[in-house]
């Protein structure tokens, strides 16, 4: 059992519903639209070229049979092989991974990586599954996706309740399907199976270097400023640690059983210390506990939701009290509170940006694979916080040239490449 609490845990379910996709495609409408871009590029864009739908059997322990559901969804390869991870949970629909892979393409487009997004789900709970089931169930999607996978069409790596070790088994698969050795199938790899140094804390190390630029960009130090992190699993955690270590006053954290708030700061690596095998720190402190819908609109300086979607919203986003939102989420903020965040002054880093480190560490590894030369994590990092700053930058000056806010920028950054290279292609 601790084994099996070790595969997930921090996990988190930042799910996207059929609503927040359609709002996807309206922020991609109006950036190709301000772009000069025809309908007809839109109308390409707007939706994946592939959705591969599988069927899974799978022996369970007890000697029965389980039939799992899978999906593999393409968006655009124009720019070169899609890339994406792949998530285990009870929730997962086809909705939703046509939405993240979209994302990805605009994630793509923003970095410059050489890729379309991609993304992959199975309908199951791992948190019920034994090591022995992940493992057949892992092996089994490879199986059944492996005609339209591969280095040079589309590469999988790590999501919501998959590690490392999924990532290995796939690995595994994949070249005893192929009969030979091919690392750069997937990453998120071990780092003996040739996985990156440095892909561990990728996302949050990205989400922190973006903080920091955006608060040159009003004239903040990141030393000294106020921050809360809603959300203290994978991602969350770790922002909050790197961010105390750099001088930060970290007064606010969440994890699903509450929230706590100190204005003179959290002792974060007590708080790490103390987390139990999910994750959890807020239910060793009952009494000093607050609602995460509270924790939201308590004063800061820097705001960053790292959590689940649409917890800024029309009805709350007058009462947030930061200068900076960062969104390490998956779609924290809506449309509508975008909006209003943009009348009031605040500046807010879009997911599709903010949280991008992880594919960006991942462009790294399958860059060394290909290679087969690897680099340090002092490197890696290196390379990372090069590529953040310039995206930021590009982001913001987005903004400014074009008059709109940051969210509709970062999509005009990100979907203004993938449309060239369709539109180069013939086709629209």
């Amino acid at each position: 059992m601790k084994a099996q609490k070790r595969l997930i845990q921090g996990a988190s379910m930042p799910s996207v519903s059929r609503s927040l996709f359609e709002a996807t495609q309206e922020v991609i409408q109006q950036a190709l639209k301000k772009l000069g871009y025809s309908d007809a590029t839109y109308e390409l864009l707007r939706e994946p070229l592939r959705v591969l739908t599988v069927r899974i059997p799978v022996r369970m322990d007890d000697g029965s049979v389980k039939v799992f559901t899978g999906y593999r969804v393409q968006h655009n390869d124009a720019v070169g092989p899609t890339k994406g991870g792949i998530r285990f949970h009870p929730d997962v629909t086809e909705e939703e991974v046509k939405a993240l892979a979209l994302w990805m393409s605009l994630k793509a487009g923003i970095f410059e990586l050489p890729f379309g997004g991609g993304k992959g789900g199975i309908v199951c709970d791992p948190r019920t599954m034994s090591l022995g089931e992940l493992e057949r169930l892992s092996r089994g999607y490879v199986r059944a996706v492996s005609q339209i996978v591969g280095p040079a069409k589309d590469i999988p790596a790590p999501d919501v309740y998959t590690n490392a070790q999924v990532m290995a088994w796939m690995y595994d698969e994949y070249s005893r399907i192929r009969e030979y050795d091919s690392p750069s199938f997937i990453s998120g790899k071990p780092i003996v199976l040739g996985g990156s140094r440095g892909r561990e804390k990728a996302t949050a190390l990205g989400v922190v270097i973006a903080t920091r630029e955006a608060a040159k960009t009003l004239g903040m130090e990141l030393a000294g400023s106020r921050v809360i992190v809603q959300g203290f699993g994978n991602v969350g955690s770790h922002v909050a640690e790197i961010l105390h270590a750099e001088g930060a006053k970290v007064v606010g954290i969440s994890d699903a059983g509450g929230a706590l708030y100190k204005p003179d700061g959290l002792d974060i690596p007590h708080l790490l210390d103390r987390r139990d095998s999910f994750g959890m720190v807020t239910n060793l402190f009952k009494n000093e506990r607050i609602p995460n819908e509270e924790l939201l609109t308590k004063e800061c300086d820097i705001l960053i939701p790292a959590a689940i979607e649409n917890q800024i919203r029309e009805d709350n986003a007058d009462q947030i009290r930061a200068r900076i939102v960062v969104e390490a989420a998956n779609g924290p903020t809506t449309l509508e509170a975008t909006r209003i965040l943009d009348r009031r002054g605040i500046l807010v880093i879009p997911d599709i940006l903010a949280n991008a480190g992880g594919v960006t560490v991942s462009y790294f590894e399958w860059v060394q694979n290909n290679q087969g030369f690897y680099w340090t994590e002092e490197e890696v990092n290196r390379r990372l916080a090069q590529m953040m700053v310039a995206a930021v930058h590009k982001v913001l000056g987005m903004a400014k040239s074009h008059q709109v806010d940051t969210r509709l920028a970062a999509y005009m950054v990100g979907i203004r490449r993938l449309a060239e290279a369709v539109q180069l292609r013939g086709w629209v």
